[in-house]
């Protein structure tokens, strides 16, 4: 670190230029960056994937992972379906949904007369319409469809009654969620401007713009990199936002590390060039630590079996390395250069460390039993709420709260048909009756009933579709799936099950069987980085520990606010989902665990600093809490505004994936590494700081076997 600093200070007119050039080139690709990410989102290998691929191929692209619209009436009493010229009126429906949608997989009890479209009444009734998919859409989503639609279909009415449209991307057209929202540069700029409040606060100096501006250099290069991937490989629509927001927080997080020590060093009388090279050989080495281990937690990512979540990992893990980069180079030549003139007025002394966070520490110190007992039931609880994550889908009944589409939902949910009619299951045959297959399938508990169109056939092939009652949110729902699974299977050997909600369910085995050998791939790589950087075998374990522990609590709040509703409805007016989207907690694992990870990177390098000066973990403690407690909850809050900008986008999803990452975030900083973590080092006392011979020579550092020490040193 030293060699690279020197080097970096002796060319400080190369760097610049390199930084400045690299940043110009980026404000220029950010826009084709953004407009060449695509990415078809696949499952391969799975029964439910491969039969949408085959129906969307054999059906004119229409169908299979994509989800139907549903026009649905009510007709008034005493008028059913049965009723002369009732038949009539809804085959003219079925000609608008035609016109509206050419090339639409179409059908009703009008052209069918299977009573799977009609309520036990008789009263209500639905037609369903799969359009051709949307080129443009990844996930199948198809708006301009739910539009043209909507427009066909406006003053239409059956013996009287009007037709409403629904369907999920219909719900989704009268929710807002397919705006464009605030958009990526707004919400980056208002996460900046919550940053910068932040760090005028905490330098009390023009220094504030430091850290906003190696964020500025660090997220443009990012983006120029991010083009370049695309020319490999399809990278996610999802990764221009992590690049803008995470980007944001990391890149501050960095700067704000090395910046604080920098002007500590200066505090106790070093020179300019002396302090710069303290601070890059203490914060520095932290920094390439955090990053490090920021991007293990998204490249691991690529050891699923998912194309889009691997796209994810490699465009991801370019925001940590390059904010590293930035911090390592960059910094140090604009803190030589301008550092001592930005800081101004400096009303706040460097040289003695938070007397704050001091006497917290010191109180944490002394009730360490009790801390760690809070800090461990405050996680228990909210990991017990995590047990209870239901992975799926929104329920549906959150999406819009109101409008043409919520009343046919509202309409389907108040007969037997129910909201599962809006995600059927895709049964597709080839060479078995489909009327042999539909048999089977109606009489399913769960299922309100299954139609074979004679329309809905081609080339040998034949597809069934089964209405279930349940909505897609519920535990219910997959227990259904699993019988029309089993059903299916029974009826042929030829016979197999798609749909949006197979689909899902593929995607969760896929993903989430793997999920030990994600985690387990990047403990133990964590594990290897952090016992090399605090030479201590246990201070990673614990590290790894508390890390998990503090994403299930994650998780434990997206289950207490949206999967239960204890806030979802009183922040945003969006009712409990029922469940979380199931790509949403691996998202939140990927991002936290580097994120959080910095943190202790932190703290512990710290407090590791003062043991080897003082050889108290007591004083390690204090002190390291003292001098790094402002800074973490600091970035923390920083991070925290960046995520909460995001939770401005329409979509209810990227609301959840906010709340997750700022909850996470904030709770990370207060409970676990403000709490538990001081406790925990005090707790164990020498054992902290043991490194023996035999993993020190494999690690390749000097072996660290405290002595046994008197229990005040301790902290006793």
């Amino acid at each position: 670190m030293s060699s690279l600093t020197r080097w970096v200070l002796a060319h400080k007119r190369t760097v610049v230029g390199f930084w400045l050039l690299l940043t110009i080139v980026g404000i220029g690709a950010a826009g084709p960056a953004s407009d060449a990410l695509s990415q078809e989102f696949s499952v391969p290998g799975k029964e439910g994937y491969e039969t949408n691929v085959e129906i969307a191929k054999r059906y004119a692209n229409t169908g299979g992972d994509t989800a139907p619209f549903l026009p649905v009436v009510t007709l008034p009493a005493g008028k059913t379906v049965d009723s002369p010229g009732v038949r009539a009126e809804l085959r003219a429906v079925e000609s608008h949904l035609e016109r509206a949608l050419p090339g639409a997989r179409i059908a009703s009890y009008a052209s069918t007369g299977d009573r799977a479209f009609v309520s036990a009444d008789g009263r209500t009734t639905f037609a369903i319409a799969y359009p051709r998919r949307d080129p443009n859409s990844a996930f199948g989503e198809n708006p301009d469809a739910a539009k043209r639609a909507r427009a066909e279909l406006r003053g239409v009415t059956v013996a009287g009654a009007p037709v409403h449209l629904t369907g999920y991307d219909a719900l989704v057209e009268d929710s807002g969620e397919d705006a464009n929202g605030p958009g990526i540069l707004v919400e980056a700029v208002v996460g900046g401007l919550g940053a910068l409040a932040v760090l005028a606060f905490v330098f009390a100096s023009f220094l504030a713009i430091v850290p906003m501006f190696m964020a500025i250099v660090s997220i443009m290069t990012t983006f120029l990199l991010l083009w370049g991937l695309t020319t490999f490989t399809d990278v996610s629509p999802i990764v221009q936002f992590l690049v803008a927001l995470i980007g944001l927080g990391v890149a501050i997080d960095y700067a704000l590390l090395i910046v604080v020590r920098w002007r500590e060093e200066l505090a106790h009388g070093r020179t300019e060039d002396e302090a710069i090279q303290r601070a890059m050989e203490t914060s520095g080495r932290a920094v390439v630590f955090s990053g490090t281990t920021v991007a293990i937690g998204l490249l691991a990512l690529v050891a699923l079996p998912l194309p889009f979540l691997r796209s994810v990992g490699y465009g991801g893990m370019l925001i940590p390395l390059v904010s590293t980069a930035v911090a390592l180079t960059l910094l140090p030549v604009v803190l030589a250069k301008v550092g001592r003139r930005l800081d101004w007025p400096h009303r706040r002394t460097d040289d003695k460390a938070s007397r704050a966070w001091t006497r917290w520490a010191e109180g944490v110190v002394r009730r360490r039993w009790l801390a760690a007992g809070v800090s461990l039931a405050i996680v228990a609880a909210l990991v017990v709420a995590a047990a209870n994550l239901q992975l799926g889908q929104s329920d549906l009944d959150t999406i819009a709260k109101q409008g043409d589409a919520k009343a046919g939902l509202e309409a389907l949910t108040a007969t037997d048909i129910g909201a599962g009619a809006l995600l059927p299951h895709e049964v597709l045959a080839q060479g078995t009756d489909p009327e042999k297959v539909a048999q089977g399938l109606r009489g399913l508990d769960g299922i309100h009933g299954a139609v074979a169109p004679d329309s809905w056939r081609q080339n040998g092939t034949a597809i069934v579709e089964a209405f279930p009652t349940a909505d897609g949110a519920t535990s219910e729902s997959r227990d259904t799936l699993d019988r029309v699974r089993e059903a299916a299977h029974g009826a042929g050997p030829d016979v197999r099950v798609g749909g949006n909600l197979a689909l899902n369910d593929d995607f969760i085995e896929a993903v989430y069987g793997n999920f030990p050998l994600m985690i387990a791939l990047i403990g133990i790589i964590t594990f290897v980085l952090l016992a090399r950087a605090f030479r201590s075998l246990l201070l990673p374990a614990k590290a790894v520990a508390l890390n998990v522990l503090s994403i299930a609590a994650a998780w434990g709040v997206l289950v207490v606010v949206w999967q239960l509703g204890w806030g979802s409805e009183a922040i945003w007016g969006i009712a409990s989902t029922g469940s979380v989207p199931s790509w949403i907690p691996l998202m939140i694992f990927a991002f936290l665990f580097g994120l959080s990870m910095d943190y202790e990177v932190f703290i512990l390098a710290r407090m590791r600093e003062e043991y080897d000066a003082t050889g108290s973990t007591h004083q390690a403690v204090v002190r390291g809490i003292g001098r790094t407690g402002r800074l973490v909850t600091s970035a923390a809050l920083i991070l925290f505004l960046a995520f909460m900008s995001l939770a401005s986008s329409p979509g209810t999803d990227v609301k959840m994936l906010a709340t997750g990452l700022a909850a996470g975030i904030l709770f990370d900083a207060t409970v676990i590494r403000a709490l538990l973590v001081p406790a925990a080092v005090s707790l164990f006392g020498r054992w902290n700081w043991w490194l023996p011979e035999r993993p020190a020579r494999l690690l390749r550092v000097k072996p660290s076997i405290p002595p046994r020490v008197a229990s005040e040193a301790e902290g006793g």
